[in-house]
C-alpha cells in the first residue's frame, strides 16, 4: 500500500484448528506458523469492515417484475428448459449448472456451439453494473435476452420463443397470470414461426422474417421477450453467496468474539493481510461483493498464448450505447433513474480496447478455470499470474495498475488460502432445479 498504515492494533489469537475445512486448501501449514501471531493494524481493520456483510440486494427499478415471486419461478422453469434452444439439448443451466457452482468447469463456453469466451458464474449478479465480460447489457434483465439469440449459446429467435411459450397450454397460463394476454400467435401470416433482427446481415433469412411483421406485432413479440428476460432476472436475483468463513471472521472482529475470531485459519488471516496490504488485490476487488464492477487490462495472452484479439469493453461499450434493450430505451421500467444514467456518462474510446470487467471473488474457488478466455486453470496460476506477470502482454492501456509483486511461495498458499475462504454455496435447494411448473 502506498499510505501510512497507521497506529498498530494488535488482534491476537492462537490457530489451534485444522485446515481441512477448506475446500481445495493446499495442506496444513508446520506447527510454529500454525500458531504464529496474526496482527493487523487499525487501518487494515476498517478496512476489513467495510469488506462484510454483503448488503441487501438492491432494488432494480428497470425491471418492475425483479421481486415478484411469481415471475422468478416462471424464470427458474424456462432456465432449466432446454427446448428453449435450436437442439433442445441446452438451457441456461447448462452452461450455468448448479451443480457446478452455476458456472460450467470449461475454459470457453458450449451451447449449441463453442463460444469464445469463459463462462462467468451468477452468484451474486444482482449486485452487478454491467453484465458479461465486455459489459454490453446494462442490466440483469438485458443480459438475458442475449444468450437466446445467440447462435452459439441458446440460437433461437424471438419470434420462437413467442411461439413457444403460446404453444404450451402450461407456459401460456403462467405467462399470462403475471404479464396479460399473449399475442395471437397462431395467425402464421402475421407471426412466421422465426424471425429476429439481424443488424449485421439484412439478407439473412431471420432478418427478413421479421422486417416482414408489422411494426406492432414486432413491438408484440419484443414486449414477450423482454418478459422472459425479467422473469429470468427475477430467478438470479435469488442466487446470493454472503455466509462464507470470511464473513464469520469480520462479523466476529466486530463483535469483539474472540472464539469466532480463532476459527478462521491463521494462513487465511495471513492472505487477507496480503490482499488489502502489499497486493493491493483490493484496488480492483473491492467492497463487500469483492468487485469495481469496473473494467481492466490483465495483461494475459489468449488461451492459444498469442496477444490480445479481443477488443471487450471497446465493442461492448458500443453495443450498450446502442442497445433498444439498455435501461434507457422503451422496454425499461424506469429510464430515467441510476441504471439509465449511467449510460450518459459512459465515454467510450479506444481507451476501452481490450479491458475486461472485474469478476466477483465470491465462490472463486468453485469456478475454475479463470480469466475471460479460461486461459488459468486454478487459483494458483491466477496468484502467480498477478504475483510475476509471466509472458504479459504489453498494456495498451494507459492505466499501471499491475505490478510485479514477487510473493513468496508461502505468501501464494496464504493468498489462495484467502480466497478459498469467501466460497459460501449454501443455497435454497429448491432454487437448484427446474420447479414441477412454471
Amino acid at each position: 500500500m502506498t499510505r501510512s498504515l497507521g497506529t498498530r492494533t494488535t488482534v491476537l489469537f492462537i490457530a489451534t484448528l485444522c485446515f481441512t475445512a477448506l475446500s481445495g486448501a493446499r495442506g496444513q501449514l508446520g506447527d510454529e506458523r500454525k500458531s504464529k501471531v496474526i496482527e493487523f493494524t487499525d487501518q487494515e481493520l476498517a478496512i476489513i469492515r467495510e469488506m462484510s456483510p454483503l448488503p441487501p440486494v438492491p432494488r432494480d427499478e428497470t425491471n418492475a417484475y425483479a421481486d415478484d415471486p411469481r415471475a422468478a419461478r416462471f424464470g427458474q422453469f424456462l432456465f432449466f428448459d432446454r427446448r428453449l434452444s435450436a437442439n433442445e439439448s441446452v438451457a441456461c443451466s447448462t452452461c450455468h449448472d448448479p451443480a457446478r457452482a452455476f458456472a460450467d468447469g470449461k475454459p470457453l463456453a458450449e451451447g449449441v456451439d463453442k463460444g469464445d469466451r469463459h463462462t462467468l458464474a451468477l452468484w451474486n449478479v444482482a449486485y452487478n453494473r454491467w453484465f458479461f465480460w465486455d459489459g454490453r447489457a446494462d442490466t440483469l434483465w438485458s443480459q438475458a435476452l442475449r444468450p437466446i439469440e445467440s447462435p452459439s449459446e441458446l440460437g433461437i429467435s424471438r419470434l420462437q420463443l413467442a411461439h413457444h411459450l403460446f404453444g404450451d397450454s402450461q407456459l401460456k397460463k403462467a405467462y399470462e397470470a403475471i404479464f396479460g394476454t399473449l399475442p395471437t400467435l397462431s395467425q402464421a401470416g402475421r407471426f412466421p414461426p422465426s424471425g429476429r433482427p439481424v443488424s449485421d446481415d439484412a439478407s439473412s433469412p431471420e432478418h427478413l422474417a421479421w422486417a416482414a411483421i408489422q411494426p406492432s406485432d414486432q413491438e408484440d413479440v419484443n414486449r414477450v421477450f423482454v418478459n422472459v428476460a425479467k422473469s429470468i432476472a427475477a430467478y438470479e436475483r435469488r442466487l446470493i453467496s454472503r455466509d462464507s468463513s470470511f464473513d464469520q471472521f469480520a462479523n466476529a472482529l466486530k463483535k469483539n468474539d474472540s472464539a469466532g475470531v480463532q476459527k478462521y485459519p491463521a494462513n487465511a488471516q495471513r492472505g487477507l493481510k496480503l490482499f488489502i496490504g502489499r497486493g493491493n488485490c483490493r484496488l480492483c476487488h473491492s467492497g463487500p461483493n469483492f468487485s469495481d464492477s469496473e473494467f481492466h487490462d490483465t495483461r494475459l495472452r489468449t488461451s492459444d498464448g498469442g496477444p490480445p484479439r479481443d477488443a471487450a469493453r471497446y465493442l461492448g461499450a458500443e453495443q450498450v450505447l446502442r442497445d433498444e434493450f439498455s435501461a434507457r430505451g422503451a422496454y425499461s421500467d424506469d429510464r430515467t433513474g441510476p441504471a439509465a444514467e449511467k449510460l450518459e456518462f459512459l465515454d467510450n474510446g479506444q481507451q476501452n480496447w481490450g479491458l475486461f470487467k472485474t469478476p466477483t471473488l465470491r465462490n472463486v474457488s468453485a469456478t475454475a478455470p479463470y480469466m475471460h478466455h479460461g486461459q488459468l486453470a486454478t487459483l494458483r496460476d491466477v496468484v502467480l499470474h498477478y504475483s510475476f506477470l509471466p509472458g504479459a502482454t504489453e498494456s495498451h492501456h494507459p492505466e499501471r495498475i499491475l505490478v510485479r509483486l514477487n510473493l513468496s511461495d508461502t505468501e501464494i498458499e496464504d493468498l489462495v488460502a484467502f480466497l478459498e475462504s469467501l466460497t459460501d454455496l449454501t443455497l435454497n435447494p429448491a432454487l437448484l432445479r427446474q420447479p414441477e411448473s412454471p
